[in-house]
């Protein structure tokens, strides 16, 4: 029955998300280009505070807990398991106070009306999966550019989204670039829940009536812990509340 309630819901759906990514994109070129790095932010943030009520259509709702625990003026290396491309919206609107920018697949560089120029501009690393010479040095930018500057990173270290949301095995070396290139930060474990529901169908028609859940977990300084260390805590922690 829900699946059959879904697909008008689904069409209505991504008629207003591809609306939304459409309008957004000039209102994005206007404000970089025009007014600079934080208009361009904010209306990134607005975009996607956009992108969260649209999934409102099929009854989804959120709860974010421990956004008290993130520290203040200080780099951040947000790391999360990953279970759909509807983790990225909230990350952003619910998280936008400390910056995030993101290391994506090269792939989602062109092609996407305003995510594509986001990626491009805002901030986050392109990197080509499958060629670490490639990535890599991206990975090293994009650590040392939020150590500077006090923003904010995510990754994904699970590479590909977990469709059934069991967690898969954390890869090591992209949070090892960030941790060796972002000696100020602090590594955030964040925990997702139930946001592979919206695609337990495919991409059409969506899930409904999902509650996705983000719980920030106690941040956790580099500088306090070997690299070994602070990667096996961030993993444990992260999937000892995956539901």
């Amino acid at each position: 029955m829900q699946k059959i309630i879904s697909y008008p819901l689904s069409i209505i759906f991504y008629f207003f998300f591809l609306f939304w990514l459409i309008v957004f994109h000039p209102i994005q070129w206007i404000c970089y280009n025009v007014f600079g790095y934080n208009a361009h932010r904010i209306s990134v943030a607005i975009l996607n505070g956009f992108l969260v009520r649209n999934t409102h259509i099929l009854g989804t709702t959120y709860q974010i807990r421990g956004v008290e625990n993130l520290p203040e003026n200080k780099p951040l290396i947000l790391v999360c398991n990953h279970q759909s491309l509807y983790d990225i919206p909230p990350i952003i609107w619910f998280l936008r106070k400390v910056h995030p920018k993101f290391i994506s697949k090269k792939e989602l560089g062109k092609g996407i009306p305003s995510v594509s120029y986001n990626l491009r501009v805002g901030g986050s690393a392109l990197i080509d999966r499958k060629d670490g010479k490639q990535a890599l040095p991206e990975i090293k930018k994009v650590a040392e550019y939020v150590n500077k500057n006090n923003y904010s990173v995510v990754i994904f270290p699970e590479g590909t989204r977990s469709k059934t949301g069991v967690p898969k095995e954390f890869a090591a070396n992209g949070l090892k670039m960030l941790y060796k290139f972002a000696p100020d930060s602090y590594f955030v474990p964040i925990t997702i829940n139930n946001s592979w529901k919206m695609t337990r169908f495919g991409q059409f028609p969506l899930g409904l009536g999902n509650k996705i859940t983000f719980d920030v977990h106690e941040p956790l300084k580099v500088s306090d812990y070997s690299f070994d260390e602070i990667f096996e805590k961030t993993e444990q922690t992260i999937k000892k509340h995956i539901n």
